[in-house]
Order: structure tokens, then sequence, then C-alpha cells
């Protein structure tokens, strides 16, 4: 497999796990009683892009790992379970 589309499959598996680490521990700024005017009551009061961007990161590194041991070092694939995927051909 071409280097650059094992980096495209990591990129495709960091954005996804970015949407799930964003809600994990965030505090709105009606939670902390700290309303700025002129934003919403469901902004976060403190954002923390070191830790967000930092733990994207891990958890997107260990699910890739995951995903290219089964897929190019096993080869397990969508192939390997011929009754599961349907043929479109």
């Amino acid at each position: 497999m071409a280097l650059f589309s094992i980096f495209a499959i990591y990129f495709i598996i960091w954005w996804l796990t970015l949407f799930l680490v964003l809600p994990l521990g965030l505090r709105t700024q009606a939670e902390a009683d700290e309303v700025v005017p002129g934003t919403v009551e469901s902004a976060p009061a403190r954002f923390r892009p070191l830790l967000v961007f930092g733990l994207t990161s891990v958890l997107a590194a260990i699910i890739h790992l995951g995903w290219y041991l089964f897929s190019v070092k096993l080869g397990i694939g969508l192939d390997t379970f011929p009754d599961i995927v349907p043929k479109f051909y």
C-alpha cells in the first residue's frame, strides 16, 4: 500500500475521532455561570485545544494501528466475509 494512502486513511480516522473527543469534558458557559455577552449559553466555557488534539491523535493512532494490522498485515477485509457484504457487480 502506498505511503500516501496510509496517511490519507489516518487523516480520515483522525477527523472522525475528533468529533468523538470534542464533547469529552466539555463544560458550557451556562454550567459555569460565566456567560459572555454576545455568545450562546451552550458555548464552551474553556476550550483546551492541546488536550483535545493530543487525545484525538493518540486515539486515532491506536485505531489506525488496529486497521493497519488487520487490513494490511493479516489481510482481513471485507472480501474475507463474502456472505456479509453484497456483491454489486
